[in-house]
């Protein structure tokens, strides 16, 4: 019997790494991966790759992403070596604010009141726009021929899409216009989706403003009137996407990128500042010692996101503070080996998610991390007529029950967000990698280890999105600590003793609350570019 040598950092994925010069398209669902190949066989680059990837997955993965809910995008251009951020998120109802809530009768996360102006179709234009090569027209064309022919779904998405039937049938107007008989649609069956083909057919020939001051616009105010809802025309045709400044850090001779708030990307920034602090590749690496520091500096980071993080156009959040290198020393010694922070806070004064992820690259050099959602699952459920998709809920990230919260639910204003692409790029300032792990409260702590895997552990691109993770899926940073089966009982029960309230993760349990990735790494002497996608979805990365 031939016994396999020790590596401390040993871990064997079962899915090869996906290798390529010319482009990888890496995404949840294999005819959005194709869709964004296609794009780049065209001509595209690697931004106009994404926006086909996330139209597609707009129409073959709606139980998790769509033009009803919003986009945040990462560009690297190989030519000056920059990192560009977009934020297509969209903005509360001007109207909106908590007495209308309260004489609305109370707050409820998945209602009219918490769905935000939908940003992604003007970020997929922006991206596009600013970045890309192609006309929309082109870049949508494959998303509309696959919503018109129909394609079979897989037993991944009809589970998701089961899951909120019910929801979906109630909602109304047209949520039976997202059923097959006022059923979910089964694994096999051929789902076609005319109204969503019409609207994006509408934006090919009209730019945005067809959808936010048109047919499109009209069916969402009068779906959201129908529910008690106060978004206007007004506010759907004021929406714009913002290109800001991305924020950064340096990790081991790395700079990792991240869209700054009101996203929750620097939470994952601030944990690495507080990790970097440990010599992380000497432990091994499914090891409860290096797990328990890993959740504690995340715990540390999620008290201070939460916080903080909120719309940056309304409220001050104090990001060069929040990311100094001497305030994560601060951090840093708050975390005792020997056992869990029994309550994480912030060190600052007090002032269930559905996402699609995905990565592009090209031959040229260029990146693309996007990510999509409409927050849970369908988002609101709430469907306008004959327009083939729901609208997002991600007001939920909202804090309602706190006026004075610098994320305080308030009209015109963009919520706690947590959809995050990121990227790594080395000393040089080439790209050492583009990706994210979606899933709510998980990305920030699925994206750490990611970047740990990589940059500590020297794992490849498959491996590293592969890998085993630990997530506080519910409520960080005290809640529950779900972990996969896959790291052993004997992991499980030490952090048990060293204070952790850890759950097994396991099954659908498992690919739920850990998150699902993609990842593209790029070796810049060959040029060669490595894609992996998490095998806890249904996902691929395909080459050019």
């Amino acid at each position: 019997m031939t016994t396999l040598p020790e590596h401390p950092f040993r871990f064997e994925s079962r899915r090869s790494p996906v290798l390529s010069t010319r482009g990888i398209v890496a995404t949840s669902q294999p005819l959005a991966s194709v869709a964004g190949a296609h794009i780049l066989s065209e001509g595209g680059n690697a931004a106009d790759a994404a926006v086909a990837a996330a139209a597609t997955l707009a129409v073959t993965e709606p139980t998790s992403t769509g033009i009803g809910g919003d986009c945040f995008c990462l560009f690297y251009n190989a030519t000056d070596q920059s990192v560009s951020a977009l934020n297509g998120s969209g903005r509360a109802p001007a109207a909106l604010d908590l007495d209308v809530v309260e004489r609305g009768g109370g707050w409820d996360r998945q209602g009219p009141h918490a769905v935000t102006v939908p940003g992604s179709i003007m970020g997929w234009h922006d991206t596009v726009t600013r970045f890309g090569r192609m006309r929309l027209a082109d870049v949508l064309q494959p998303a509309i021929e696959i919503a018109e022919q129909g394609f079979p779904l897989t037993p991944a998405i009809a589970r998701g899409w089961a899951g909120q039937e019910d929801l979906l049938a109630s909602q109304g107007p047209a949520g039976h216009d997202l059923l097959l008989g006022g059923r979910a649609p089964k694994a096999g069956e051929v789902w076609t989706n005319q109204h969503i083909a019409r609207v994006m057919r509408e934006v090919a020939e009209g730019g945005p403003d067809a959808f936010y001051r048109g047919r499109p616009a009209e069916r969402i105010v009068e779906a959201l009137s129908d529910h008690g809802g106060v978004m206007s025309m007004e506010d759907l045709a004021h929406h714009h996407s913002t290109f800001d400044e991305p924020i950064s850090t340096t990790y081991r001779r790395h700079r990792v990128w991240e869209c700054p708030p009101n996203g929750q990307g620097i939470t994952t920034l601030m944990a690495l500042n507080i990790l970097e602090g440990f010599e992380i590749g000497e432990y091994e690496a499914r090891s409860p010692e290096v797990l328990h520091l890993i959740i504690e500096a995340l715990r540390l980071a999620f008290a201070d996101a939460r916080t903080l993080v909120a719309d940056p156009s309304q409220v001050d959040v104090p990001v060069e503070e929040m990311l100094s290198k001497s305030y994560a020393a601060k951090r840093r010694h708050l975390i005792d080996p020997d056992h869990a922070i029994e309550l994480a806070a912030s060190g600052f004064l007090p002032g269930r998610s559905d996402t699609v992820y995905l990565s592009a690259a090209d031959g040229d050099g260029n990146a693309c991390s996007f990510i999509n959602s409409n927050y849970e699952g369908f988002g609101s459920c709430i469907v306008p007529r004959d327009c083939g998709f729901s609208l997002q809920n991600r007001g939920a990230g909202f804090v309602v029950d706190d006026p004075s919260h610098p994320n305080a639910l308030a009209g015109g204003k963009r919520p706690y967000h947590t959809i995050m692409p990121s990227m790594i790029t080395r000393q040089d300032g080439s790209l050492h990698a583009s990706y994210g792990v979606m899933g709510g409260w998980n990305q920030p702590q699925g994206q750490t280890q990611v970047v740990l895997n990589l940059i500590d552990r020297g794992m490849d691109a498959q491996t590293a999105i592969d890998a085993p993770r630990v997530s506080m899926y519910e409520e960080p940073p005290n809640g529950r600590i779900y972990v996969e089966d896959t790291f052993g009982i004997e992991v499980l029960a030490r952090l048990t003793e060293l204070g952790h309230p850890v759950m097994p993760a396991t099954g659908a349990i498992r690919t739920g609350v850990v998150g699902k990735g993609q990842i593209i790494v790029r070796d810049p002497e060959r040029g060669v570019l490595w894609g992996g996608s998490d095998p806890r979805s249904d996902g691929c990365a395909v080459p050019l």
